[in-house]
């Protein structure tokens, strides 16, 4: 019996033994695929509900326009990390509400398009400081839960004044600006540096509205200055689509007038069509990417994010209806200047420019 105890025994020693070796290759599969599994985990980043609130609509051909087009194109290329939603026709004194609307609902993120929301983005900050709040244009550090954006747009209004300035017949130009400050000012005198680049013996006249948003007055601005012998004519802001309409409607002027647009959006018009020779947009898709990767890395404000050529922050076409007019000459020209813009930004130095000396 102690024999056949002792057997059994050795028997049982096998028999646990071929069971561990089996148990152990049953489970190598599964370690195997633990990392891919972890992978998957980790790449389930939650999406950044944003909120963007902005003056005039999303098809404005302008300023507003760009910001949702941005918002559109980072939501595609940053699949599943993006949600948004917009309030359109929101004065200042409105937006405080509708802000505080998107705070109630747990988004993460508020951007208050324009400087005009600047008061109201920095006290909704305070208020709420676990959300992060955005606006532009501003080239100021705000709170550690403030984002700024500054187009550099010197460097497309400087690319709009080398078309001007070597395409005008007159020898006269027009800006028609909305206010004198932000980056409208940045592109208004860009614009001029360009011009006196290729140019300098042009005239140039530069008019302000007073609005982001008066079509109905840009326009009067550019009715006066094509009467006062203005063929090229450009213009900032969502209000320049007034101006764009007026340089269409030239009937009295036995001049032909063209446009450099600062929205690519403007060469599709039916107006922009005929008349936009050329145009450079904001990419905003920049700017929101920026923010998203930001708050990934735990930074949630406390920077400004700057927009250039140099960064993708813009971009720049011409409009292939009117190509007949840009011989080689000038789009070398063009061309220069935007590939030194890639390669150095802020080299336009727009601060030098004074309107009061044209």
């Amino acid at each position: 019996m102690k024999k056949l105890s002792f057997f059994l025994q050795l028997m049982l020693v096998g028999f646990l033994g071929i069971a561990f070796v089996a148990c152990s290759k049953k489970a190598n599969p599964e370690q195997s695929a633990q990392p891919t599994q972890a992978t998957e985990v980790s790449s389930a980043v939650k999406a950044v509900k944003i909120a963007l609130i902005i003056e005039n609509t999303i098809d404005d051909k302008g300023w507003c326009q760009a910001m949702y087009d941005g918002l559109v194109q980072a939501q595609n290329q940053l699949p599943g990390r993006i949600e948004f939603s917009y309030s359109e026709k929101m004065l200042p004194v409105d937006a405080g509400s509708a802000a505080r609307q998107y705070a109630a609902q747990g988004y993460d993120v508020i951007i208050g398009h324009g400087a005009q929301y600047k008061n109201m983005i920095l006290e909704m900050a305070e208020e709420y400081p676990h959300i992060t709040f955005a606006f532009g244009t501003s080239a100021e550090i705000g709170p550690a839960n403030v984002f700024t954006y500054m187009p550099e747009s010197e460097e497309t209004g400087y690319l709009n004044g080398i078309l001007a300035g070597l395409l005008t017949k007159t020898n006269n130009i027009g800006y028609v600006g909305p206010v004198d400050g932000g980056d409208a000012a940045r592109y208004g005198r860009g614009f001029v540096l360009g011009i006196q680049k290729v140019n300098p013996g042009a005239k140039i006249m530069v008019a302000h509205t007073g609005s982001f948003s008066d079509f109905v007055k840009a326009g009067e601005v550019a009715h006066s200055q094509i009467r006062a012998g203005a063929d090229m004519l450009t213009g900032a802001s969502q209000q320049a689509i007034g101006a764009l309409r007026a340089v269409s409607d030239d009937t009295y002027s036995g001049q032909t007038i063209f446009w450099l647009g600062q929205d690519l959006a403007q060469i599709s018009t039916p107006e922009g069509t005929a008349k936009c020779i050329a145009a450079s947009s904001y990419n905003y898709v920049a700017v929101i990417q920026g923010i998203v990767r930001k708050l990934e890395a735990g930074i949630r404000g406390g920077e400004c994010l700057p927009m250039n050529f140099s960064n993708d922050g813009f971009v720049f076409e011409y409009n292939p209806q009117l190509s007949s007019m840009l011989s080689e000459d000038i789009r070398t020209t063009v061309q220069e200047a935007l590939e030194g813009f890639r390669k150095a930004p802020n080299t336009v130095n727009w601060n030098a420019v004074d309107y009061s000396a044209l």
